[in-house]
């Protein structure tokens, strides 16, 4: 089990680290089209929506990791006084009750949308747009996949800290 749970924190810090220079490629991307808007009064649809296609991509394939890496939000009223298991404990609550669930129904809803989408080969509506947005449609269900495995991760950790 050491050696599952091992592999998918692995995967998730690896697409958490690739996710994050995605925002790098975004801040050049949102600064050429600015100079070239108010500079040249010019923009692009198609930068535009590659713009919103990236940061989507970033937001989606960094929640896995942001769960790994406890840097999500939490109503801190009382967790922060808590002791490490008991901290572990409404960690585990928290991902049976909460996280899952919802994580599975999003899961569920999301790839139908998304292979509706990639069988008519979505694109964009608007003249100059993306011709692919299936793929980030995609991403939904393959984020929420990833993040059901963090959350499972996450259950191990927690118990095995409930166990000490």
């Amino acid at each position: 089990m050491d050696k599952l749970f091992t592999r998918i924190e692995k995967l998730t810090s690896s697409i958490g680290h690739a996710a994050a220079w995605l925002s790098l490629v975004l801040v050049v991307l949102v600064c050429f089209d600015v100079s070239m808007r108010y500079l040249f009064n010019d923009t692009r649809i198609w930068m535009v929506e590659l713009e919103w296609h990236l940061f989507a991509a970033l937001f989606l394939l960094s929640g896995a990791w942001t769960l790994q890496q406890d840097r999500h939000v939490r109503v801190d009223v009382f967790y922060a006084r808590f002791a490490p298991k008991d901290k572990a404990l409404v960690n585990l609550y928290g991902t049976l009750l909460l996280l899952l669930p919802w994580a599975v129904v999003v899961l569920w809803v999301s790839w139908s949308n998304a292979w509706q989408s990639f069988l008519i080969r979505e694109g964009s509506p608007d003249p100059g747009g993306l011709p692919a947005r299936y793929l980030v449609k995609g991403l939904v269900p393959v984020s929420f996949f990833l993040l059901i495995l963090q959350a499972l991760a996450e259950l191990y950790k927690n118990r095995q800290l409930r166990k000490q």
